[in-house]
């Protein structure tokens, strides 16, 4: 049976570190066990980030709200996770996003003074902790400079992945046709047809002023190759 310190050392942070140097990390830096219920908002956009929170076991939403309020984008995310370790640090120490437990969920906390005196100390931990940084950069740079498809289809796709941290897990596109046609530089005609097609493939299901993908990773590959 898997034990609280094995789920511990699968998180991202925390993996390569051995038993020992962990049981000493243990004794040293208070761990904040939280269980929260189903539907709870644990974290809110534009709250300061003072932590590092690692989602031990269950599932969240992450919800992401444009500046315009005009597009929110919302996907399902389990465990093993770290909540935004890039708002812990630089210009903006707000998290983005608001985080939603989806039936109940384990989460433990370790605060910003105690991440800096004491987990800093260990080499794989500061190059697990800036792999992830350097990774998550790099991934949303490289989006930035691949071409803009000219086909409707693609660019929504194209879309969806610039707005995505993870390929697994169910995702939702709020977003009213004509918003969505302006982002995407397209008419609300060409995105319409666009959607509906890709529902007659079952890539999508499209309600009012929303847009599920249950697999985007296979959205992907069907319309991207």
């Amino acid at each position: 049976m898997e034990t609280m310190f094995d789920t511990l050392l699968q998180l991202p942070l925390f993996q390569g570190l051995g038993p020992e140097d962990f049981t000493t990390i243990i004794e040293k830096v208070k761990l904040h066990f939280v269980k929260h219920r189903s539907g709870e908002t644990f974290i809110q956009s534009g709250q300061t980030c003072d932590q590092l929170l690692f989602l031990l076991k269950g599932e969240v939403a992450c919800n992401t709200v444009s500046p315009d309020g005009k597009v929110v984008f919302i996907e399902q995310i389990e465990a093993p996770y770290v909540f935004e370790p890039q708002s812990l640090f630089g210009m903006s120490t707000c998290y983005v996003s608001s985080y939603k437990a989806h039936g109940q969920v384990h989460t433990v906390s370790v605060s910003k003074a105690l991440v800096m005196s004491e987990l800093f100390r260990y080499d794989i931990f500061r190059l697990n902790y800036m792999n992830i940084i350097s990774n998550r950069a790099q991934t949303f740079y490289n989006r930035l400079w691949e071409p803009v498809p000219t086909d409707t289809e693609k660019k929504i796709v194209h879309f969806l992945l610039n707005h995505t941290e993870r390929l697994a897990g169910e995702k939702v596109l709020k977003v009213k046709m004509e918003d969505l046609a302006l982002a995407l530089d397209d008419t609300r005609l060409h995105v319409s047809r666009a959607l509906n097609t890709l529902q007659g493939k079952q890539l999508v299901t499209l309600q009012r002023k929303e847009i599920r993908i249950p697999d985007l990773k296979r959205l992907v590959e069907t319309i991207l190759g």
